[in-house]
């Protein structure tokens, strides 16, 4: 059944004339009664309009179908505003996730500044793992998810935009021997240190670079939240690697040192989305305020261009 002549009946029966339906349709009269024809057709046969001398009137079954009609073409209102809705970004969902160091700076900018321009979007976050973010993305259950990486972009079936490139430090309480260091220490000076890690193996971890220097960190604490590492810092019980989204929060009685360039490559920061699944309005505006936020939430870091970064 044609939703068009579903709209032509309408019409018809609100005027009670073929003849003023077709001039508010801009159709001719002949038109409009052949659209009605198809309807009654389709409908079994069942006459819809009684026609008087002047003009029409609904019968029995026209009188039936009145609400129905109505209904669809509420419907499909509806659906229309929602459509537009979305492409002005002025409603709809995004479903995000992000790692916990941009949950402590880059996300709370970005979402602020998303919801004071888009405050009839649905928003909903999720924090966890790169890997984890990524199964959930893959899923379906995330739009885009802002995942890390200090490797070259590693997944053929994402889109990674890119946002930064954080460096790493290394927190040593303040009295270390090399807190006064001014220039970039190389990671191999730290060889005999405790560590504190978020976890037990260093495989995986930030300590990745640690293992490409040709040693095994000694974990000694595993702590997995980034404020009670500090803690441990602070109290002389190991040393930690810092990602410099991290580091705006440091407290005053540890020190960050800068690792060199060679012993520890910048941490890409991303903004991943599924390769070959439409973004919607809404996940492609959160990119761009993500981008405008990657400025302010680490000063130190080389910041994306306009263009996303896709992985070969």
């Amino acid at each position: 059944m044609s939703t068009v002549w579903l709209r032509v009946f309408l019409e018809v029966a609100r005027h009670g004339s073929f003849t003023v339906a077709a001039r508010t349709l801009g159709w001719t009269q002949s038109a409009v009664s052949r659209q009605v024809s198809a309807l009654e057709a389709a409908l079994g046969g069942a006459r819809l309009f009684d026609r008087l001398p002047r003009g029409v009137r609904l019968t029995e079954a026209g009188r039936v179908l009145v609400p129905h009609a109505e209904a669809v073409a509420q419907s499909l209102h509806g659906a229309a505003r929602e459509l537009a809705a979305l492409r002005e970004v002025a409603g709809g969902r995004l479903r995000f996730g992000a790692f916990a160091t941009a949950d402590a700076a880059l996300v709370p900018w970005a979402l602020a500044a998303f919801r004071a321009r888009h405050p009839g979007v649905r928003v909903t976050r999720e924090e966890g793992l790169t890997p984890a973010l990524l199964d959930r993305l893959t899923a379906g259950h995330l739009d885009l998810a802002v995942v890390s990486t200090t490797r070259p972009a590693p997944l053929e079936a994402y889109e990674l935009h890119h946002l930064l490139d954080e460096p790493l430090y290394v927190a040593v309480p303040a009295g270390h021997p090399l807190a006064g260091h001014p220039r970039p220490v190389a990671l191999g000076r730290l060889a005999g240190a405790d560590w504190i890690s978020g976890s037990p193996r260093p495989e995986g971890t930030l300590l990745d670079a640690v293992l490409r220097q040709g040693f095994r960190p000694r974990i000694t604490h595993v702590v997995a939240e980034w404020t009670a590492k500090q803690g441990y810092v602070a109290a002389g019980l190991g040393v930690t690697l810092v990602p410099a989204l991290a580091a705006t929060s440091v407290r005053p009685d540890i020190t960050l040192l800068r690792l060199r360039d060679e012993d520890a490559p910048a941490r890409g920061v991303y903004a991943a989305t599924v390769r070959g699944r439409s973004l919607s309005p809404a996940a492609q505006a959160f990119i761009g305020v993500l981008r405008e936020a990657a400025v302010s939430a680490v000063p130190a870091a080389t910041t994306a261009s306009a263009a996303p970064v896709v992985p070969g």
